[in-house]
Order: C-alpha cells, then sequence, then structure tokens
C-alpha cells in the first residue's frame, strides 16, 4: 500500500530532509551576517528539498515514522531560525519572537503530560498547519524588503500581516491541542481508577 509507514532511516526522501536541516544553521548564520539575499537563497533551496522529500516519499513508497518527525522539525527550526536572526538584528521585536516560542514550549509540556498518561502526539490540528504556513510565508517576505530596500514598502506590512495572523492561529491551535490534552488525560484517570467495592460486592 502506498501510505503504509515504514521504519527505515536510510531514504532518498530523509536524506533531503536531513539536508534541509543541515541548512538551519547556515540559514541563520547569514541573516544575522545581515547577508538576506544569500539567506533567501537557502529558504528556497530548503523549500525544494521539502517539497522533493514529500513527492519522493509518496512516488518511491519510502513514507517513514522518521521522514513524518523530520519535517514539521524543520519547519520550527527555519521558523526560529528566522525569528532569532531577525530579533538579534531589530528587524521583529523580542515579545514576537517570545509569543511564538512560548507556545511551543507549551506544546512540548503537553507531550510530556500525553506521554505520562501513555498517550503519543495528538494529531495535527489543520490550524496549526495554517499557522505555521502563515509564519514561514510572513518572515522571507519581512526580509525580501531588507534584502531589496525598494520593496520594504510593500513587504513589511504584507509580511507582518501574515506573521500575525500566523501568530494568532499558532496559539488558537495550541488551546485547542491543550482542551484536548484535558479531554484525553481525564479519559485515562477514569479508566486507570480503581472500581468501588461496594460496586463489586
Amino acid at each position: 500500500m502506498g501510505n503504509d509507514v515504514g521504519n527505515r532511516v536510510f531514504t532518498i526522501p530523509n536524506a533531503l530532509s536531513f539536508i534541509r536541516l543541515a541548512l538551519v544553521p547556515v540559514f541563520l548564520a547569514l541573516i544575522v551576517a545581515g547577508e538576506d539575499l544569500l539567506a533567501l537563497v537557502a529558504l528556497v533551496v530548503s523549500s525544494v528539498t521539502d517539497y522533493l522529500d514529500g513527492v519522493l516519499a509518496r512516488r518511491l513508497r519510502q513514507v517513514t515514522r522518521l521522514g513524518q518527525l523530520l519535517d514539521p522539525a524543520a519547519d520550527r527550526l527555519f521558523i526560529f531560525a528566522a525569528l532569532i536572526g531577525l530579533a538579534l538584528r531589530d528587524i521583529i521585536p523580542w515579545w514576537f519572537v517570545a509569543i511564538v516560542v512560548a507556545r511551543d514550549l507549551m506544546l512540548l509540556v503537553i507531550g510530556v503530560v500525553l506521554a505520562n498518561v501513555g498517550y503519543g502526539p495528538l494529531p495535527v490540528h489543520h490550524l496549526g498547519k495554517v499557522a505555521t504556513l502563515c509564519l514561514l510565508y510572513a518572515l522571507p517576505i519581512i526580509m525580501v524588503g531588507w534584502a531589496f530596500p525598494a520593496t520594504i514598502a510593500v513587504t513589511d506590512p504584507i509580511g507582518w500581516a501574515f506573521a500575525i495572523w500566523g501568530a494568532f492561529l499558532y496559539w488558537w491551535a495550541g488551546v485547542i491541542y491543550a482542551i484536548e490534552t484535558r479531554r484525553v488525560v481525564k479519559i485515562s484517570l477514569t479508566e486507570r481508577a480503581p472500581a468501588s467495592d461496594t460496586l463489586n460486592d
């Protein structure tokens, strides 16, 4: 079946994902150095490998659990790298970085809570996917304005519109994950509760 998920590590799609991960520190270093055009090139290369690993995973029937973990991890790392790099250059404020990072810290805590009651990660909500996409668009658009100053009057408002909307959806999805986690934990505790002696008589 084409939808089977395997446990292989060494596959072509996974190799592309590792290349994408390796580009993250390069991307961050270029942003910090003010090499915005080269940073955008690195981001384009990353986007191409992201597209190719998804296509090849399906066509070659090489969808793996590792690949399913690497893809969202690379997305988040690129977002973090862009946030940190742009904040260090005072292009975006640190409070915006804190908003995005705090949400992912909350998800980390949720993951620990779920693991403690014997559950794996919750399914990715579509709002979370849209939020990530907004942020992945927002930061490069803002960077385009700094790479090509003549465009900043257009790119800045568009980039910030995506950024603010993305951060809002990011937290909205986070609240949904928290509510679902509460429900799952409640069910788990109910199932584990010892039966009443009175009921067993």
